[in-house]
């Protein structure tokens, strides 16, 4: 009996033993898996993260971003690329790599800005007109001009329209105010200075019909001038595309756009300058109808004399056109009858 009492204390002191060794291997799993999750996690997403790519119409320029690293340029991605290793916490700045464009007109929503968005100029006889266009480019892909463009453009902010402030490699929101703030600037000035050296009917041949001259001035004036106008906007298409080039590498500091090109669509006059204008050719219209007029009548008149000469020298010719020219039905013709000319048949 004494025994029975042993062997069932020390099963009991077995099981005491061996809960409390249960009892702490659950509390450390518990821990182990918080630990896990708490530091495990991040460490993880951070491994693969540090893995980046890009697609076939960007180029990417990396930034150290680790607790302990520097923020300088680390590397640039070529565009179409694989997946590459770009270190722990790195920043990437993902820039276009295809042509883009930047558009300036008065149809709303389709343009750069929100709203109509006309560049209004003066012409050399002060009058104001309004230039619509698009310019092309394309950010300089070279490593080295696009890692001075990245420490110039991609280290700050730039307000939009809205008033929203983005970052140049914020998608086409950030693209776009920063073209906005820096870039068109530099395209309102080119087309100042170029625009300023002609006058308006230089480029729009309406304009020769409302100009102040003492010589008066024509249709046909105009039609003449009208002739050289597609002539001065390709000057001032070539002359824009030069000065460009040469601004904006000037204005960025380097040369960070390239194949540029400036397309102008269309010039357009002020609302008061242009109802002159409708006024003015409505005018020449009427003008041009009266002469028509004039002209047509003169016409009728000598033919109506070369007629009567022709009478004149040949009676009987008049007399059979007079016949011809009777009614239909006529039986009896009798020209000394007072009663009439003409007699009816029944």
């Amino acid at each position: 009996m004494a025994e029975k009492k042993t062997s069932a204390a020390r099963e009991r002191a077995g099981a005491t033993r061996l809960s409390g060794v249960r009892a702490p291997s659950k509390r450390t799993a518990i821990v182990t898996a918080v630990l896990l999750v708490v530091v495990g996690w991040p460490v993880l997403s951070a491994l693969f993260g540090g893995f980046e790519r890009t697609g076939g119409g960007e180029i990417a320029v990396v930034r150290n971003g680790g607790f302990f690293d520097n923020n300088r340029i680390r590397q640039v991605i070529d565009p179409g690329s694989g997946r590459v290793w770009i270190g722990l916490y790195s920043q990437v700045h993902k820039y276009p790599a295809q042509q883009r464009f930047y558009t300036i007109t008065s149809d709303a929503g389709k343009g750069e800005e929100s709203g109509v968005d006309v560049v209004t100029v003066p012409s050399s006889d002060g009058v104001n007109m309004g230039i619509e266009g698009t310019l092309y480019f394309t950010l300089n892909q070279d490593h080295k001009a696009l890692r001075q463009f990245d420490d110039k453009y991609g280290t700050r902010k730039f307000r939009s329209a809205s008033g929203e402030t983005f970052n140049v490699y914020d998608g086409d929101k950030g693209w776009s105010a920063f073209l906005d703030q820096i870039v068109r600037p530099v395209i309102d000035n080119d087309l100042r200075s170029q625009i300023n050296s002609f006058r308006c009917a230089e480029l729009v041949s309406s304009c020769a019909l409302v100009q102040n001259s003492s010589a008066p001035r024509n249709v046909q004036t105009a039609g003449q001038q009208a002739q050289s106008n597609n002539g001065n906007i390709a000057k001032v298409q070539t002359a824009i595309n030069t000065s460009l080039a040469a601004d904006l590498e000037q204005t960025l500091g380097g040369k960070f756009v390239t194949n540029i090109h400036f397309n102008l669509v269309r010039i357009t006059l002020p609302a008061k300058v242009q109802d002159a204008v409708d006024r003015a050719q409505a005018a020449f219209a009427q003008i041009s109808e009266a002469q028509a007029k004039v002209a047509s009548a003169k016409a009728e008149a000598a033919a109506n004399k070369a007629r009567q000469d022709g009478y004149n020298k040949c009676p009987t010719c008049a007399r059979i056109e007079e016949l011809k020219a009777l009614p239909q039905g006529i039986t009896v013709y009798a020209p000394g009858n007072p009663n009439g000319s003409l007699l009816r048949g029944r």
